[in-house]
């Protein structure tokens, strides 16, 4: 496994860049316990792993061998996860990328799905649930979710694809969901409900 601190790389238990890729896997998030825990779990469903924290390292890291499999958080301390895809699928085009994220919203998520990602998962995802969206044949539909979002979070995620499309403008989403500025405003301020 290659762990990678701020955006250069330190050795693990072994490297992508000299093995057969059949199950080669980058893992770009810069979140560091989460980054450690699923490279360590998806280790042991038999993939090669090489994590990284920052978008110039992740796409250093392709140039010199672009991976059967990524998983890339959306956004990251310094850019975009859609531009390591992009520099993924510039490469290698078959490679299957799943998009992460703890900022979930539709829009997000579509833009995930244009730039080349097989599937997008909000954190906290576990590693059977990135496994799954990996390994899923083409073309067929992915199995239902165990725990779907609850009517509050299909709410919330809404609210939030406005507000992005407002450019983050809140009076200006506020007048587009017929909603007062202020209530607006409380939800904005609160977490993402389960």
């Amino acid at each position: 496994m290659t762990i990678s601190s701020q955006s250069g790389a330190s050795s693990g238990t072994g490297s992508a860049a000299g093995s057969s890729d059949a199950k080669t896997l980058l893992i770009v998030d810069d979140d560091a316990p989460f980054r450690l825990r699923l490279s360590q779990a998806m280790e042991k469903r038999g993939f090669i792993v090489s994590a990284f924290d920052s978008v110039p390292a992740a796409i250093d890291f392709v140039k010199r061998a672009a991976p059967a499999y990524a998983v890339v958080d959306l956004r990251l301390g310094d850019g975009n996860g859609l531009d390591v895809v992009a520099a993924i699928h510039e490469l290698r085009p078959s490679t299957r990328v799943v998009m992460l994220t703890g900022y979930g919203n539709i829009a997000t998520a579509v833009a995930a799905v244009k730039s080349g990602a097989v599937d997008y998962l909000a954190k906290p995802a576990d590693a059977d649930d990135v496994e799954r969206a990996l390994l899923a044949v083409p073309g067929q539909a992915p199995k239902p979710p165990e725990n779907p979002m609850s009517a509050d979070r299909v709410r919330w995620e809404h609210i939030q694809r406005v507000y992005e499309l407002c450019n983050r403008n809140v009076s200006e989403t506020a007048r587009r969901l017929n909603m007062h500025r202020r209530t607006l405003q409380r939800i904005l301020a609160k977490r993402s409900p389960r």
